[in-house]
């Protein structure tokens, strides 16, 4: 690995273990409009690109296998269950790829969403992140999220 590779992993878990460490406060937690007629449903609205690539199908397919059933169809979250992650919350300058791999592995402490902790995911393999996060990627960029 490069010296800078190593730096950017070591700072993502330094954050990381921050954030755990720290726990939420009101200003880390994110909020979307109070409709009742969102409970469990779809939490934000997703524009979905014309076409993905190669590696953002394959995430699409792991995505459907591993993450969907809390994070929601097409990334867009379940009031109630998980956050959207076509969020300005995860956009890359603040939640970088590392943190996603982090997160499948060894799960994450609450801290921007009042959902609870997430568990790490079983059976998802560093390369299954990898085209999951192109595929959220693609996702975040189709909706103006850079």
């Amino acid at each position: 690995m490069g010296r800078y590779t190593i730096l950017s992993v070591a700072l993502a878990v330094v954050l990381g273990i921050g954030f755990w460490w720290t726990g939420p406060t009101d200003d880390d937690v994110a909020t979307t409009t109070d409709d009742a007629s969102r409970a469990n449903g779809p939490m934000v609205d997703v524009a979905l690109p014309e076409v993905l690539s190669a590696n953002a199908e394959v995430g699409k397919l792991a995505y459907d296998a591993k993450c969907a059933a809390c994070h929601g169809a097409n990334a867009a979250g379940q009031d109630g269950v998980a956050p959207p992650l076509v969020h300005k919350i995860y956009e890359p300058s603040h939640h970088g790829d590392a943190a996603f791999l982090l997160a499948a592995k060894n799960g994450v402490r609450a801290h921007h969403w009042r959902f609870g902790n997430m568990p790490p995911v079983e059976g998802v393999t560093d390369g299954d992140v990898k085209m999951i996060v192109a595929y959220v990627r693609e996702l975040q960029r189709a909706n103006g999220i850079n």
